[in-house]
């Protein structure tokens, strides 16, 4: 019946990827000749995507001065930011009708336009909309009401406010939790001996801040509340103000030129509520969260109010992603464009969980999953695999891309070579389509033809004449059209990967950090030594994943042939019977590091301890160590000697096999690299648009040599034909 049902979810699932109607939007399981067709002048949907700030009058002569200048210097699609001091107001008809000129003007330069879905971030405000006409839907969450001490023999007797939820004692020597019952609004309880700290919790319209283009004090504050992302008809109302009118103004190029809508950081700066949750709670788990809402506020709680904690990070992740993500991506399928969207703190695993919830159910429907790459969070100094979880979406959901957005408030002043490595490090890691947001802007009374431009951008503490050093330089559009080539290349075909690694989550919902080091420590060692990987999830594990023959296919058509879980402290009996039965098929399953202990089925509070896992191998050092290396598939790449700063990826076409690969260091590699196939090999030269036969020597079990040099930050395309 299991097997049975995820057939059931992989057909229907697979059949709503399959209702796109634009190859871009799909995967295209194409042959060399098809991508050669092409590889010169890619599709514009493929290319480059910069960010534009409307600041200041902007106007139909000013749209077109944009575009023309935007198109000259190599990009194929704009995003288009709402900026201050604009003359119609965001939102406004003005506003709705400026975009609809837009869109025009794009069609007639063969450029493509996207709309950031909110007046400046984060995603959910409406410009100010559900503070001024919709109060009743706006973001709410749990706060400490109150904290009070008492004394033994001190009798508490008080009537509480209709918002109080929750209330604990918690004995002082000890730290002892006591759950207190609130009945009919009245607290009443006596201590019998010691000194007590009452805490009560109660629910609260509370929003994160937000920088609204429609407040007059270009601030950023709480002004202009978020919605209730775990509430549909907020969503709904939400697309009503925004998704619908650009339909309706756009018309006819609604899902041609007009190609889709991005998200941007949506999240919580604290514990989420929403009014139907304790029914949406007990529906779900089986039991009463309240009395336990209280424990949240522990610094340091007991098991019990640990893991009634991580069932509520359950809960309200799930109803994150359904009544949030799942809504808006569905309008967009339906409406034949797509819903694009990246999270907050994606490269902090634990930051990421307490305030997302959980990204993989997040991006379950997302059309195109995502990041972003700010401050310093990729940089030469450090590692930041973070990509590969959108890239990893995208792969287990079926979607042929997934995007970055770049360059915001970059803590460094990149110049073009090193901006161009912070673009191949995303590509490697299988980001295929890049938002440059270095904002080209509209405000400025000079031409953007200026060799002295000052454009403003989006984020201040980037200097003005980075801008021009950007884009009014010639060092720029060679970069562009590499992009556009290479972005095109690693959207074709399937990816290759046989390697899933768990990404450990609910570990982290139960405040298991080393979990979290355990899967860094394990990105960073499969990529030193050629070995490519996808995260997967507990749903990937437990309703996507296809068993069959010791493979774990995904809806990308891709299987996996090896998991990988790091040091975890739970995962749920569903899961560990799809890796037991993947196991016994043929499969590998590694566990690195300490094994799972919390066993869940519904609950994470009534989990069992410990299970039977002699079925999988075992390496309890946590250590990719030399054994554990021989347990992997073959390497699809294999340098010699050894290199740890070259990274691969490799897709699949039909008649072939195409690797990217990218020296990241400042040093020249020189090796022998030896490739999995058996054909002629090609340099495909995404600078030049160029393709070239190049030298080999062929083995017999399927492999291809060959004798390569690597300039420091080069990258190069190799397409090995089947014979």
């Amino acid at each position: 019946m299991k097997k049975l049902l995820i057939i059931a979810t992989f057909v229907i699932l697979l059949f709503q990827v399959g209702e796109a109607q634009q190859s871009w939007q799909q995967i295209n399981n194409i042959d060399s000749k098809s991508l050669a067709t092409h590889f010169m002048t890619p599709p514009p949907e493929y290319g480059l995507i910069l960010w534009w700030g409307w600041d200041g009058p902007v106007n139909e002569e000013v749209i077109k001065r944009d575009l023309d200048k935007i198109r000259s210097i190599g990009f194929k699609q704009v995003m288009i930011e709402a900026g201050y001091g604009m003359t119609a107001p965001y939102l406004s008809t003005g506003w709705f009708e400026l975009v609809k000129i837009a869109v025009e003007q794009a069609r007639l330069r063969g450029m493509r336009v996207w709309v950031e879905d909110e007046g400046k971030y984060p995603s959910g405000f409406a410009g100010g909309k559900f503070s001024a006409e919709r109060p009743d839907l706006k973001m709410q969450g749990l706060i400490l009401e109150e904290r009070f001490e008492v004394t033994s023999g001190q009798k508490i007797e008080r009537k509480l406010s209709p918002s109080t939820l929750s209330a604990i004692a918690i004995n002082q020597d000890d730290s002892r939790i006591e759950y207190l019952k609130i009945n009919d609004g009245k607290l009443e309880w006596t201590p019998i001996s010691g000194k007590w700290n009452i805490l009560l919790v109660a629910s609260a319209f509370k929003t994160s801040q937000t920088r609204n283009v429609n407040n007059i004090t270009r601030g950023k504050d709480t002004s202009a509340s978020l919605f209730d992302y775990l509430n549909p008809e907020a969503t709904k109302q939400f697309l009503a103000w925004t998704h619908e009118q650009y339909k309706k103004y756009v018309g006819a190029e609604f899902g041609k030129t007009f190609m889709g809508i991005m998200g941007d950081e949506p999240d919580f700066a604290y514990t989420p509520w929403t009014p139907k949750m304790l029914n949406e709670f007990k529906r779900r788990k089986g039991y009463d969260i309240q009395p336990y809402l209280a424990s949240f506020f522990v610094k340091n709680p007991p098991e019990e109010a640990r893991r009634a904690k991580a069932d509520y990070w359950d809960v309200w992740s799930s109803l994150f992603s359904e009544n949030f993500f799942t809504i808006q991506a569905d309008w967009c399928a339906q409406n034949k464009i797509e819903y694009i969207v990246h999270l907050n703190h994606e490269e902090k695993g634990p930051e990421l969980v307490k305030s997302e919830g959980d990204y993989f159910k997040n991006m379950r429907h997302v059309g195109i999953p995502g990041v972003d790459a700010i401050w310093s969070q990729i940089w030469m100094d450090h590692e930041a695999d973070y990509p590969k979880l959108a890239s990893s979406a995208a792969h287990n959901f079926g979607r042929p891309r997934a995007f970055t957005e770049s360059f915001a408030a970059y803590s460094y002043r990149p110049t073009v070579p090193q901006a161009k490595w912070v673009i191949d490090y995303q590509l490697v890691r299988g980001i295929n389509m890049v938002q440059i947001m270095f904002m080209a802007s509209s405000a400025q009374k000079a031409k953007l033809d200026s060799t002295k431009s000052n454009i403003p951008f989006t984020k201040p503490s980037i200097p003005a004449p980075l801008i021009s050093s950007f884009f009014m330089s010639d060092t720029f559009p060679p970069v562009a059209s590499y992009v556009n080539r290479a972005t095109y290349l690693l959207s074709q075909g399937k990816p290759a990967a046989q390697i899933a690694l768990y990404f450990p989550t609910s570990s982290m919902w139960l405040g298991d950090i080393e979990s979290n080091e355990s899967n860094l420590a394990i990105v960073q060692k499969l990529l030193e030594t050629q070995h490519d990987f996808d995260f997967i999830d507990e749903q990937a594990l437990t309703s996507l994943l296809i068993n069959k023959n010791g493979k774990l296919t995904n809806l990308s058509g891709q299987s996996y042939s090896t998991v990988i879980i790091p040091s975890i402290t739970t995962i749920s009996q569903k899961a560990l019977e799809t890796l037991k039965a993947f196991s016994a098929s043929g499969g590998k399953v590694i566990f690195l590091g300490k094994s799972p202990f919390i066993i869940t089925k519904k609950t994470f509070l009534n989990a069992k301890e410990k299970a039977d896992l002699a079925w999988a191998l075992h390496e309890t050092s946590g250590q990719l160590t030399v054994q554990v290396l021989k347990e992997l598939p073959l390497p699809d790449v294999k340098f010699e000697p050894a290199c740890p700063f070259l990274k691969y990826l490799h897709r699949k076409m039909t008649d072939g096999d195409l690797y990217f690969f990218f020296n990241e260091s400042d040093k020249k590699q020189i090796g022998n690299i030896i490739l999995t196939g058996n054909g002629e090999p090609q340099r495909w030269d995404a600078t030049t648009g160029k393709i070239e036969s190049i030298k080999s020597s062929f083995s017999k079990d399927g492999h291809v040599s060959l004798s390569l040099s690597f300039e420091p930050y080069e990258t190069t395309f190799i397409f090995i034909h089947l014979n």
